[in-house]
């Protein structure tokens, strides 16, 4: 688990995502499959843009949730490897 919090993801040039009432669609318009985010997912996604690391986003999420820090790393390993398995979340290399 160390070694994936310590990863950073990045969103691909060919996904697009948008916020309507806290919940998200995602498109993929190299594939033009789209995909939807209920308000969690969006808060993850929006944490994991908007930091350098997965573990930086759960720290940022446990100041926001009331969840243990390693539910909330199962939960967001859970969400980043479906995303990868999608095309929509690229990890790049280890920043550690």
């Amino acid at each position: 688990m160390t070694q994936f919090v310590s990863q950073h993801v990045s969103v691909p040039d060919d996904v697009l995502m948008r916020e309507l009432d806290g919940e998200s669609v995602i498109l993929d318009l190299a594939t033009k499959n789209y995909y939807g985010l209920d308000d969690v997912g969006t808060r993850m996604w929006q944490a994991l843009s908007n930091s350098d690391t997965i573990q930086e986003a759960c720290d940022t999420l446990l100041l926001e949730y009331d969840v243990e820090p390693k539910q909330l790393q199962r939960d967001m390993q859970e969400l980043v490897t479906q995303l990868v398995a999608n095309g929509l979340l690229q990890i790049e290399a280890d920043q550690a």
